[in-house]
């Protein structure tokens, strides 16, 4: 309910963004047509300007109509920036990043940023090992860790991994393939990694997204005391896909 509240609110705000944008095309427009129309030529003798004393005769100069026509072309961009700057300001991502930032705020923690990078999901859990425990292993070892927990239970998490291009489940040579991409590459991780990854930390990890409740992994170990890891996903952040960020305090 409150995110279609938001919505609709934003929506509105949309609209009037592009109703202004509207009147300023027409003001564009309007200053095209006049700079079109004026002439670059002298004026002509049957005009009878030439014969009315102390009238002083007015043309535009070639230097004068490319200086208007410069202008039109910096106010026509100042538009298309304004509708883009609109469109991200109303459009899904900012929407989607708004009720993140609501539902965080609840808890008093805000989105601490993540580079988009392939390693999002590993700097992500760094980030949030630091914040709880003091330290953390880092990206690399994070990702050797989420690889050897992978292959040691293959049974278990095969038959949630498929091949991209055909859908099918991945045979048993493609996921130890797989596996190596986790652990040597920049490959991206979603939900099978995180589930791994809460087993090699023996933590519990929550995942905090704009739609539906929190996802959570690994609570069992959350009984142990261990404080559990907030991270954020997000669907529509960049135009590259999914992506995942920290949490800190809120200031």
């Amino acid at each position: 309910e409150e995110i279609t509240k938001l919505e609709a609110e934003l929506e509105k705000k949309h609209a009037e963004e592009l109703a202004n944008a509207e009147v300023g095309k027409k003001d564009v427009t309007e200053l095209t047509d006049a700079v079109n129309n004026l002439s670059t030529s002298d004026p002509s003798p049957e005009d009878g300007l030439d014969e009315v004393p102390g009238l002083k005769q007015h043309r535009i100069t070639k230097a004068q109509r490319r200086r208007e026509k410069k202008a039109i072309q910096m106010k026509e961009r100042e538009l298309r920036i304004n509708e883009q700057e609109a469109e991200n300001v109303y459009g899904a991502r900012q929407i989607e990043t708004e009720t993140i930032k609501n539902i965080l705020k609840e808890r008093g923690l805000m989105i601490h940023e993540i580079p988009s990078d392939g390693n999002c999901l590993y700097c992500a859990v760094d980030h949030q090992l630091k914040e709880s425990r003091g330290s953390a292993p880092g990206v690399k070892e994070l990702r050797q860790k989420t690889g050897t927990i992978l292959r040691e239970n293959c049974n278990e998490y095969l038959p949630f991994l498929s091949h991209p291009d055909t859908g099918e489940m991945l045979t048993e040579s493609q996921f130890y393939d797989y596996c190596d991409q986790v652990s040597q590459t920049s490959a991206w991780g979603g939900q099978v990694e995180l589930r791994a990854l809460s087993e090699a930390l023996k933590c519990c990890i929550e995942v905090i997204q704009a739609e539906g409740p929190p996802m959570v992994v690994g609570e069992a170990y959350s009984k142990d005391g261990e404080p559990k890891l907030i991270l954020t996903y997000h669907r529509r952040m960049y135009s590259l896909g999914e992506h995942y960020n920290s949490v800190r305090q809120y200031i």
